[in-house]
C-alpha cells in the first residue's frame, strides 16, 4: 500500500473508531477516550491505535482494558462501514502526550468538514 492510501485508511479508520467509541459504545469505562491517532501498517493488517483517556492512571488502564475486550466488535463494526479489502488489526495505546495543538486542529478540520450539514434542513 503506498503512502498517501495508507495515511487515507489510517484517518477513515480515526474517525469511525471515535465515532463508534464516543456515540455507540456504552461502557461507562470509555466515556473520557479520545482517538489521537491511528498508524496503519504497509501491508494494511495492522493498525495501532493511540489513545487519550482524560483520567486518572486507573481509569486509564480501566479504558485499554475495555478497549481490548471491544477489539473485536470494533474491527467488525469497521469493516461495516469501511470498503477495505481487509480491515486492520486493532492494537490499543496510550498516547503519553496527546498534543494539544493537534486536537485543536483535529477538532477545527471535523467542524469544518460538518459546517452546512443539517442546517437550512427542517
Amino acid at each position: 500500500m503506498d503512502e498517501r492510501r495508507t495515511a487515507r485508511v489510517a484517518e477513515a479508520v480515526r474517525e469511525e473508531l471515535s465515532e463508534i467509541i464516543g456515540f455507540e459504545l456504552d461502557d461507562p469505562r470509555l466515556e473520557a477516550v479520545d482517538v489521537t491517532e491511528v498508524h496503519v501498517s504497509q501491508d494494511g493488517r495492522h493498525a495501532t491505535v493511540k489513545v487519550a483517556v482524560r483520567s486518572g492512571e486507573r481509569e486509564q488502564k480501566q479504558a485499554l482494558a475495555a478497549l481490548e475486550h471491544a477489539r473485536n466488535f470494533l474491527r467488525h463494526e469497521l469493516a461495516a462501514r469501511l470498503l477495505l479489502r481487509h480491515v486492520p488489526e486493532l492494537h490499543f495505546d496510550q498516547d503519553r502526550h496527546p498534543d494539544t495543538e493537534s486536537r485543536v486542529d483535529l477538532l477545527l478540520k471535523r467542524a469544518r468538514r460538518t459546517r452546512g450539514r443539517g442546517t437550512g434542513e427542517g
